[in-house]
């Protein structure tokens, strides 16, 4: 094969390949841009549900004080003045803010009363129907899986942010210029000024996608952890050098021994106390009180020992008649700087998807980064609308120059 014909079937192949990424681009992103529309707002909201909370209810700002906060025992008290013969599932508590006493069945339980984790005076309580989430939790389940069925839903989220990870990549193919000099590196990266509307759209669509392209990347990538059992225990394999992601049993209570050491409140209390007395410059703590209904019942404690972070978090397990230690949870049982690198990667995960591994300045990049995610699929239809359109003008202009060029030898055979 001479040279020329060599270079000629390279330039080929290249041509053929950029058309097939120009293909994938282009219908997979009109099969899932609606859905990854609703996806990135959600997380746009989402990101900064905390801060939004505290403008809307400034009462629930609770500036630290130098003492201890109430312990279990007098949060269930508050909880059974206000709703007696109601369960009380949970109570958080985060630094300079209300504790949340959770009263109905687990995490979403239908009523959420916001104290003074250090008085006990009650600040804001929020109702709700059964089944009708608060406006954050509607916002999540949107996230989540688009206020469909969860099994439905979730699935299609998932799959369709796989299939965004896709995009991204047939995305940074076709932005790649040709060849690099002046004028194409500005055309890839700056968006024109004073330029019309049709190429103002394709610089948002082409430089935006560009600069975004590593944050979508990282939440898109850390978001299937939660959706797709296959790529969560394939991606823990993979960061912790061939191990199987660990299945954690739920702790269990030995119901043999009900009633014989504590009450309820006792047992929960000494379990608090244990978990503080170990951390006592922890920023925050979620804690679940064991179902006496239910013997095997365990007590959950989880610490948040620094500020904004996830990953630090470690949970507790305790038998609710023994106050025996468990193990629950594999990853979250030890420090964070104990963790295996697998561990330690996993603990990570939420915080990378919401930007919060970087501080407020991560949760900035990931909320604009999730903006211009929301966009991409809008200036992407605009692109591919006008392309439509100029093909079906093309197409009609080039009809009559073809009878043109027919009816030119009839006129011509008639003369003869």
């Amino acid at each position: 094969m001479s040279n020329k014909a060599g270079k000629q079937k390279k330039k080929h192949n290249r041509s053929l390949f950029y058309r097939i990424m120009a293909w994938l681009h282009l219908w997979l992103g009109l099969v899932t841009g609606l859905i990854m529309i609703i996806v990135c707002l959600t997380a746009c909201i989402w990101i900064f549900n905390e801060e939004i909370t505290g403008l809307i209810l400034p009462q629930t700002k609770i500036e630290k004080q130098d003492r201890p906060v109430l312990p279990p025992s007098a949060m269930r008290q508050i909880a059974d003045s206000l709703y007696p013969g109601k369960k009380m599932s949970y109570a958080s508590y985060r630094q300079r803010r209300a504790a949340h006493i959770g009263i109905g069945e687990g995490r979403r339980s239908n009523v959420t009363v916001r104290v003074n984790p250090y008085t006990g005076q009650v600040v804001h309580v929020e109702e709700r129907k059964e089944g009708n989430p608060d406006f954050f939790r509607f916002i999540l389940n949107g996230h989540r899986f688009l206020w469909m069925p969860p099994k439905v839903g979730r699935v299609i989220v998932n799959y369709s942010t796989l299939i965004f990870v896709v995009i991204l990549i047939s995305g940074i193919v076709l932005w790649w210029p040709r060849k690099w000099n002046p004028s194409t590196r500005k055309q890839a990266f700056t968006i024109k000024k004073g330029s019309t509307p049709k190429r103002f759209n394709y610089d948002l669509h082409n430089v935006l996608g560009f600069y975004s392209l590593i944050a979508l990347a990282c939440i898109a990538l850390t978001g299937m952890v939660y959706g797709i059992e296959w790529y969560s225990k394939s991606l823990y394999w993979a960061t912790s050098g061939g191990t199987k992601f660990p299945k954690n049993k739920p702790a269990k209570s030995d119901s043999l021994q009900v009633g014989k050491y504590f009450t309820p409140e006792q047992a929960m209390d000494s379990a608090w106390s244990a978990v503080v007395s170990k951390h006592p410059h922890a920023q925050g703590f979620y804690y679940s009180y064991a179902d006496t209904s239910k013997p095997a019942s365990s007590i959950s404690i989880t610490v948040y020992p620094s500020a904004g972070n996830y990953y630090e978090n470690r949970v507790f397990a305790f038998d609710q008649h023994t106050l025996k230690p468990l193990r629950g949870n594999k990853i979250y049982a030890e420090k964070f700087e104990n963790a295996s690198a697998g561990n330690k990667i996993r603990r990570m995960n939420y915080d990378i998807h919401v930007g919060s591994i970087l501080g407020l300045p991560g949760r900035i990049l990931a909320f604009f980064a999730a903006l211009i995610g929301a966009s991409l699929p809008i200036t992407g239809f605009i692109i591919w609308l006008g392309k439509k359109k100029k093909g079906k003008k093309e197409k009609k202009s080039a009809i009559p120059a073809a009878k043109a060029v027919q009816a030119e030898p009839v006129r011509e055979g008639a003369e003869l």
